[in-house]
């Protein structure tokens, strides 16, 4: 069996892998890169439409990413770390728009105002105590805030619709916030890669066995679903970009760095609408507060979606729990994961998480009246016949090895890399696809150290992303016109 030779194969072809294949392909042309992906086309798993949130995450809306802290004030430091990155998302497209690499922005982003929404007194204080912190720094300094039953019916109307009005609310909106379509972005940035010399995407095509050489290249052994071929690929860089899949794949690695790493798998339902006349009366994401013991990613919001170019309202997510770590993944994934290496921190993270279990099981029995009760939280007249249940996507959360030998439940996306900077893996969910740019730089500067260096891939990636090597966070007048201009190009503005 012939060996197909290649500079970096990428496992996956979701948008972290996508984004990190642009890139490379921006930095050097000449790169020999192979996609592998097990289904029978790319973007179907987390990234596609349906399967994740949708939204651009860049803490303008999340209550999750500005928690209160134990003297009542407010943490805003993950908000503007996860803006900042948004930022570097948003420049990339804004280059591949403006380059003709990517199409119309409006076939994969579309300008919605980004809101939070709470109601009770104890509530109410805390969104404006969040409101007065992040308005004050530059990165939100756009945002509004109101109590005004006047503004809420023109931010909101749907939800402030035949609601008591002896109940006290208030909300804030950022009026250039966006929903992606993390699905159709994928697949025209791979499109494209295909279009270019050099680059070969093999799909049907799981990885079955991966080892590294003496020499410091990887083997891998691919087979074709459909046809039952096998072929064996070699390269010196592997990205672990498969989703729920890339934990199982980055300990079948053998690298020193995957050692004690587990996931704790979490499936999400959406209610969805697609009646024009509701949907026509929404144009917003609106996100509320998580119940108490609820994980991150469970935070209910009411979102206007454009899918594949059609207009959806989707409320949710409804958690649940399941042992896949892919939608269509197997439900003995998460029992093939455990391993000597990780069994401490798993067990530990099991026992000191029941709550969460408990949730999620009692989230898997609601039945559908349940869930539109809790939509009416949101949108007071909601019909049950007027919504559909619609499963959404698999995020296998974090379970890292802390000092001593236990475990904790991370909710955030991390990047395992081996030392030698041959291999990398991208685990967790939210911020996820968001955040991809940013992560994908991570992965250039930890295993092509020596080639970022150069003062061709720094002009290179100063092109790509205007901002890079600076800070968003602490310089204004950066961010002033880097905005400027992602707004314009992006038609967000």
């Amino acid at each position: 069996m012939a060996v197909r030779q290649a500079d970096v194969v990428l496992v996956g072809g979701g948008v972290m892998s996508a984004t990190l294949g642009m890139m490379l392909r921006q930095l050097d042309p000449s790169l020999d890169i192979v996609m592998v992906e097990r289904l029978d086309h790319v973007a179907h798993e987390s990234t596609d439409g349906w399967n994740n949130a949708g939204t651009g995450h860049a803490g303008y809306c999340e209550l999750n990413y500005t928690p209160e802290t134990d003297d009542g004030d407010v943490a805003i430091e993950r908000a503007l770390q996860i803006n900042a990155q948004y930022e570097v998302s948003l420049q990339l497209w804004s280059y591949l728009v403006e380059q003709g690499i990517l199409p119309e922005p409006s076939t994969f982003i579309n300008r919605t105002p980004h809101q939070s929404f709470v109601w009770g007194e104890k509530d109410v204080s805390f969104l404006k105590r969040r409101f007065e912190r992040l308005s004050a720094h530059h990165l939100f300094r756009e945002m509004e805030y109101t109590e005004s039953p006047k503004d809420l019916e023109e931010w909101i109307p749907l939800i402030v619709q035949n609601r008591d009005p002896m109940q006290r609310v208030a909300a804030t909106r950022i009026k250039h916030g966006s929903d992606v379509d993390f699905g159709s972005l994928t697949r025209s940035m791979v499109a494209w890669l295909e279009t270019q010399p050099n680059f070969e995407l093999m799909l049907h095509s799981p990885v079955h066995y991966i080892d590294q050489r003496d020499n410091g290249r990887w083997k891998l052994r691919v087979k074709n679903q459909k046809t039952g071929e096998l072929t064996k690929l070699e390269a010196g860089f592997v990205f672990l970009g498969a989703g729920g899949g890339a934990l199982p794949l980055l300990q079948k690695s053998g690298i020193d760095e995957a050692r004690g790493y587990g996931g704790f798998p979490v499936s999400g339902q959406w209610l969805v609408c697609r009646k024009p006349e509701i949907v026509q009366q929404h144009h917003s994401k609106v996100y509320g507060k998580a119940p108490i013991g609820a994980p991150p990613m469970s935070v209910p919001h009411l979102d206007t979606r454009i899918i594949n170019g059609e207009p959806a309202l989707l409320f949710g997510p409804f958690a649940g729990f399941t042992t896949r770590f892919l939608k269509q993944g197997s439900l003995f994934d998460l029992f093939g994961s455990v391993k000597a290496t990780n069994l401490r921190p798993m067990l530990s993270v099991s026992k000191s998480n029941m709550d969460l279990t408990r949730y999620l099981i009692g989230e898997v029995f609601q039945s559908h009246r349940d869930r539109v009760e809790s939509l009416r939280n949101f949108f007071p007249d909601a019909q049950e016949d007027d919504w559909e249940l619609r499963m959404a996507g698999q995020r296998v959360q974090i379970i890292k090895q802390v000092d001593g030998g236990g475990g904790k439940l991370e909710f955030g996306t991390e990047i395992v890399a081996a030392k030698d900077g041959t291999l990398a893996a991208l685990l967790g969910a939210s911020p996820g696809a968001s955040t991809a740019a940013n992560a994908m730089i991570n992965v250039v500067e930890r295993c092509f150290p020596e080639k970022m260096k150069t003062p061709e891939w720094q002009a290179r990636m100063k092109e790509l992303v205007p901002s890079y090597g600076q800070s968003l966070v602490d310089d204004e007048a950066l961010l002033t016109k880097v905005r400027a201009r992602t707004l314009s190009a992006l038609k967000l503005g």
